[in-house]
């Protein structure tokens, strides 16, 4: 159990660089510096760094509300922080605003609707984490649909392809396959 929450922060930490770059040039300059302040302060992934660093990010997407990065990394970070932390207090209301917010981005004719697939379908893995025996059998069609469906839209969308192989990895260990 361990190695498996070593091994999902250090997958969170190289997540969160690369969905960093993904849209970064077609956003105002001084948006790209506040978000790369804040993903910056999550070179130690504790709890309280992903709580402050999603705070910021409602700060960054009042300032900047018609833009698509703040409420992308917001989602993608309130997720980070609800799969290490599947039982925190603070985990449920985080996977509901994340969850409006990757609506919010379904709804943006700008988002790009791979990495909206990509948000979903961690979603979903997510709530397979906090309870296995329960959401197992619920979402992991849904899991599955969008990781197949972000690849098909981007094969090149490594955030997908990462999620997708963890998520494989996670089942065989539950499995025992």
């Amino acid at each position: 159990m361990t190695s498996l929450i070593s091994k999902q922060r250090v997958l969170v930490i190289a997540l969160f660089v690369m969905a960093s770059l993904g849209t970064f040039a077609q956003q105002p300059v001084q948006m790209q510096a506040l978000i790369g302040q804040s993903l910056a302060k999550l070179q130690q992934p504790t709890p309280e760094a992903f709580v402050n660093c999603i705070a910021e990010m409602k700060r960054i997407e009042a300032m900047f509300p018609d833009s698509i990065q703040p409420k992308y990394q917001m989602a993608l970070q309130s997720l980070n922080f609800s799969v290490m932390n599947p039982h925190a207090p603070q985990t449920e209301n985080l996977l509901k605003e994340a969850e409006q917010r990757i609506t919010t981005l379904e709804q943006m004719t700008s988002a790009d609707p791979s990495d909206v697939c990509t948000l979903r379908g961690f979603l979903y893995m997510v709530r397979i984490v906090q309870n296995p025996a329960q959401n197992g059998q619920r979402y992991y069609i849904d899991v599955m649909q969008n990781y197949e469906k972000a690849l098909k839209l981007n094969p090149d969308n490594q955030l997908a392809r990462q999620l997708q192989q963890k998520f494989f990895e996670g089942m065989k260990q539950q499995t025992g396959g």
